[in-house]
């Protein structure tokens, strides 16, 4: 098991390398020269161009603003933001915790109902309540969020008026956004959970139980559900930065702050370092996520841990 687990920390360092060298060098290949954002209509002066370049930084060849930027990463300095002004490192902490409510509650939404609907499916498979469960999730999971988003704003806040139409930090602000953001992730957890529950109810164990007359909840929660819990947990990693990444278009259209909205802002604003910082760090959240996943799994299954 140490082994393992240091061999799975081992191979992180490495990636998180190249994603702060794609984070980097994908940045810099994004058109147009954030200095002339910044100044402005003052962007005619040749002088205070060259001053402004000299001062960020942007004159140095790529490999030296690289390092330069990396030897910041490592200390907690992300930079200055262009834009705001103020440091992005503090920008960083004012809207993870956003980001992060809405991620959990989406997670949560679509596990709760998603791991439901998978396990009626599977339990009715081939019948009219397999078909539409299937068809729904379908449905939510070819949805694109910003039109789902606006449909469920115009239904539930415009015509309802059951939420507020903008999204803010209360509780009542967070339920449409996480509505959004965990159904298409629900319809995906809906039919692997109804797949892995499907074959795990076909091993051999399990048919041997059905013969000894035991209930069928009882061989569904011993012997079905916990080894479909296996098969589930790499999704589950898998999703929580799909849900992450998601959060950019949802916190858009509900208007709501977090990492996202940070991100769309720092874009339309050529705000290079918040950029990279945002985007630098929901891959890094992404790859540890998927980490744990990995070293969850021989403390799940003993025979991965034995092995």
């Amino acid at each position: 098991m140490s082994g393992y687990a240091v061999r799975r920390v081992a191979a992180l360092l490495p990636l998180l390398v190249g994603i702060s060298v794609l984070v980097f060098l994908v940045i810099h290949l994004v058109p147009g020269d954030p200095v002339a954002a910044i100044l402005g209509t003052s962007d005619n002066n040749p002088a205070l161009v060259a001053r402004l370049h000299q001062q960020l930084g942007l004159n140095l060849p790529l490999p030296a603003q690289y390092l330069h930027w990396v030897k910041g990463v490592v200390t907690g300095n992300f930079g200055y933001s262009y834009s705001q002004q103020i440091a992005v490192s503090s920008l960083l902490v004012t809207n993870l915790g956003d980001t992060a409510q809405l991620t959990v509650a989406a997670l949560g939404f679509s596990l709760v109902f998603g791991s439901l609907v998978g396990v009626v499916a599977a339990r009715r498979r081939n019948t009219v309540t397999d078909a539409v469960g299937m068809g729904v999730a379908l449905i939510f999971l070819s949805m694109p969020s910003f039109w789902l988003g606006l449909i469920i704003i115009l239904v539930f806040a415009v015509q309802l008026h059951w939420f507020p139409v903008v999204g803010g930090v209360s509780f009542s602000g967070l339920i449409l956004p996480a509505l959004t953001l965990g159904l298409a992730s629900m319809g995906f957890i809906a039919r692997f959970v109804r797949s892995s529950v499907i074959e795990a109810g076909d091993q051999p164990h399990v048919i041997i139980a059905r013969a000894k007359g035991l209930r069928r909840w009882t061989v569904l929660r011993r012997h079905v559900l916990r080894n479909s819990v296996l098969a589930v947990l790499p999704v589950i990693g898998l999703e929580l930065g799909n849900l992450l990444s998601g959060a950019v278009i949802v916190e858009t259209v509900f208007s709501r702050p977090g990492l996202g909205r940070l991100l769309v802002t720092a874009i339309l604003s050529k705000d290079y370092p918040t950029v990279q910082a945002v985007v630098l760090l929901i891959a890094v959240i992404y790859a540890v996520l998927n980490l744990v996943v990995d070293l969850l799994y021989p403390v799940l299954d003993p025979r991965l841990r034995h092995g």
